[in-house]
C-alpha cells in the first residue's frame, strides 16, 4: 500500500472512531434523559424505515432502490437529529423539550452508529457515495 493509502486508510478509522464516540455520547444522553422510552425506541429504529422500500430486482449489491434514495438520506443526515437534539436541549425546561431531546439524541446515535460502520449517504441511483 503506498503512503497514500495508509494516510487515507488512518483518516477512515479516525473518522469511525469519531462516530462510535458520538453514537455512545448520544446513546446515553438519550437513555440518561428519557430512560427506555417509546421516543427512544421509535428514534432509534425509524430512520431505516425507507430500506423497507429499497428493494427491488434488477439491483446490484449494495444498491438501494432510487425511489427510495431522497427518504433515506433525509433520515440519515446528521442536520435532522442535530437540530432536533439543540431545540430538545434548548427547551428542556418545557413540556415536550426532554421529549425532543431524547428523540434527537436516539437519532443522533442511529446516524453516528451507522456511520461508524461504514454506511454513508446515497447517491441518486443507489450505491453508498464515497
Amino acid at each position: 500500500m503506498t503512503t497514500s493509502g495508509h494516510v487515507r486508510q488512518r483518516a477512515i478509522a479516525a473518522d469511525r472512531a469519531a462516530y462510535v464516540l458520538l453514537g455512545l455520547a448520544a446513546a446515553i444522553s438519550a437513555v440518561t434523559v428519557g430512560g427506555l422510552s417509546w421516543q427512544l425506541w421509535v428514534f432509534a429504529v425509524a430512520p431505516d424505515l425507507p430500506l423497507l422500500a429499497g428493494g427491488g430486482r434488477g439491483l446490484r449489491p449494495g444498491q438501494l432502490h432510487p425511489r427510495a434514495v431522497p427518504f433515506y438520506n433525509a433520515t440519515h443526515h446528521l442536520a435532522g437529529p442535530l437540530v432536533l437534539t439543540v431545540l430538545g436541549a434548548w427547551s428542556l425546561g418545557t413540556t415536550g423539550g426532554p421529549s425532543a431531546l431524547v428523540a434527537g439524541t436516539a437519532w443522533l446515535a442511529h446516524v453516528a452508529f451507522d456511520r461508524a460502520a461504514g454506511y454513508r449517504l446515497r447517491n441518486r441511483a443507489g450505491f453508498r457515495r464515497s
